[in-house]
This record gives structure tokens, sequence and C-alpha cells, in this order.
């Protein structure tokens, strides 16, 4: 995957910056607005790279490295990545799920296995929720999205990895995210366990990662989709991208 370059980043900038460039305005543009623009881009940028970094040490960490073993890769020392990275993750297991959701579960790790993958992404996640009928394809339905066509607009983005299968995958940052949110909106309605539907909008809700996209392209509509709580309110999610 080429990497964009230094007259890319700076392009895309002048695209996005509508203030910089005002019609009618002076000659010279905002620089300062330009600035800004660049300094949020590579914010952005910023963040990506964390939650790669991220999502591999969590890899090592799930399967025994040390956090001498693990600096030693980063190029720091152990007390160095122990502080960037010391508070573990919350765990999800099968009974903070529903029935359905422990069903789609199942599914989810099948498509990571069979595709050799060796994390869990927002696209197996989708992949999960959508191959048999649950709160989430009910979901979809109401909001005028085809469950069967986000099924298979999901599939077709599921790359084969060189992974052998692994016991424990860990989840992506943007999964657990979505998890998260998931579990925000399923204690907001009082559930005491994390259905489906609640799934789907906190992939909805992340706003990044193949699922979002899928979604998006589907006519998934976030605020549309939380008018119809499947039985019960449910929180109502901002997208955090």
């Amino acid at each position: 995957m080429p990497l964009p370059d230094l007259d890319e980043l700076i392009a895309e900038v002048d695209r996005t910056c509508v203030t910089a460039h005002r019609p009618g305005g002076p000659e010279q543009p905002d620089w300062l607005a330009l600035l800004t623009a660049a300094a949020a881009l590579a914010g952005q940028l910023q963040a990506l790279s964390d939650d790669l970094v991220e999502d591999y040490v969590e890899h090592c960490r799930m399967h025994g490295s040390s956090w001498t073993d693990i600096g030693a890769a980063l190029g720091v020392t152990r007390q160095a990545v122990q502080q960037r990275f010391h508070a573990p993750h919350k765990r999800y297991g099968p009974e903070t799920m529903s029935e359905d959701l422990r069903e789609a579960m199942v599914h989810v790790k099948r498509a990571a296995v069979q595709h050799r993958n060796n994390y869990i992404g927002t696209e197996h996640l989708l992949w999960g929720l959508t191959a048999r009928a649950n709160s989430a394809t009910r979901l979809l339905e109401s909001a005028g999205a085809a469950p069967e066509a986000v099924h298979r607009a999901v599939e077709s983005r599921l790359t084969q990895g060189a992974s052998q299968a692994a016991e424990r995958i860990a989840w992506t940052p943007y999964s657990r995210k979505a998890i998260a949110l998931a579990e925000a909106r399923s204690q907001r309605a009082g559930a005491t366990h994390i259905d489906c539907a609640d799934l789907l909008v906190g992939l909805a809700g992340v706003g990044r990662g193949v699922a979002a996209a899928v979604l998006t392209e589907a006519g998934f509509d976030l605020a549309t989709a939380q008018g119809h709580s499947g039985g019960g309110e449910r929180e109502t999610i901002t997208p955090v991208a």
C-alpha cells in the first residue's frame, strides 16, 4: 500500500481548508488557516499510527511477550513502553452478550480464521452480525438498508492474510471502540447484555474502518437508525470520527 507523500498531504490541506481561499479575498491565502488544517491532518495521521502500534502491542501481550521484549522491538525501555501502553483493554466475554450476539461472534471468528487474519476488525464484526437474522439485521431493514446487500458488500472487503489461526485473536482499536459504544448504549437502556443492534450502532458510531464505510455506502444513517431502538430506549451515539 503506497503511503501518501508530502506533496499529496499538502494538496489535501489546500483542498480541505475552505477558509483559506475566500472568493474576493486578499491575493495571499490565509496561511494561519492552512497551518491549522495541516496540524489537524497531522494529528489524524499520528492517531492512526498510534492505533497501529497499539494494536500489535496488544497482540504481543496477548501471546506472552514481556514488556522488556516489546520495548526492545520498539527501540525504547521497558519503563517507557509500560507507561505508554500499561492500561489493559477491557475484555468482553460471552457473559456480557445476548444469545444472538454470542451466535454472531461465532461467525465473526470464523471469518477471521477462514481468511487467515490475525485480528478481528470492524469488517469481521459486521460480517458476523449480518450472517443470520437478529436485532442488527432488523435495525438495518428498518433504516432502509438490506442486510443481505450489506453482508455481500463487507464480504468483498475481507482480505486473505498469511497468518496461522490463533487460539486468541485480538480486536483492532476500532473494533474495541465499537464494542465500548455498544456497551454504553446497552447500559443506558438498562439492558443486562450487549445485543447485536447495539454493536451495529457502535460500528456506525466509530465512523471509521471498513464497517462504517460499508454501512455508509448502504445508506445506513446513524441518526435514523437510533430512532428505531429495537426494544427499549437506547443511548444516542455521536460518530467518533
